[in-house]
């Protein structure tokens, strides 16, 4: 469990601490993930470009006088069949990531909005419903995590 949440007073109970906790955990999953499509996203683009590059200067150019000369150099280059499959599975790769990203997203925000509706029941007393706004601001500061509002 994280230092700061292991930390909250007394007036959090340790389930509402387990629940921070996991929160805490999806954030960092969702991120991650964000973060891994990005760069596979990158990684796609940048071969794509390689890869038209390659086309263009290895078979248009050679061959532009002649559409038929310009087919055949095509699907009788050696590696353009490689190079091609691999671009469908980088793309594919990416389609694969951002739904593994959005899952994570959906998870994320589903606890936070839990908490954000469960936040009379959790804090229900006097003394610690007014102090939860501390461990909003805590959540928010420390880790990026907004639950004064159900919006992002």
């Amino acid at each position: 469990m994280e230092e700061v949440i292991k930390n909250l007073e007394d007036w959090t109970d340790p389930a509402t601490k387990q629940m921070l906790q996991n929160l805490v955990e999806r954030k960092r999953k969702y991120d991650r993930l964000k973060s891994q499509h990005q760069l596979i996203l990158f990684v796609a683009v940048s071969f794509s470009c390689f890869y038209f590059y390659y086309v263009y200067r290895l078979i248009y150019l050679p061959h532009f006088h002649s559409v038929t000369a310009l087919f055949s150099a095509f699907f009788d280059d050696r590696y353009n069949p490689f190079f091609f499959f691999a671009l469908l599975a980088v793309y594919g790769l990416t389609g694969i990531w951002k739904r593994k990203a959005d899952e994570a997203e959906e998870e994320f925000e589903a606890l936070r909005r839990e908490i954000i509706d469960k936040s009379k029941d959790l804090w229900d007393d006097g003394g610690s419903w007014k102090k939860r706004h501390i461990v909003f601001e805590i959540m928010k500061n420390h880790f990026d995590i907004n639950l004064y509002h159900e919006n992002k």
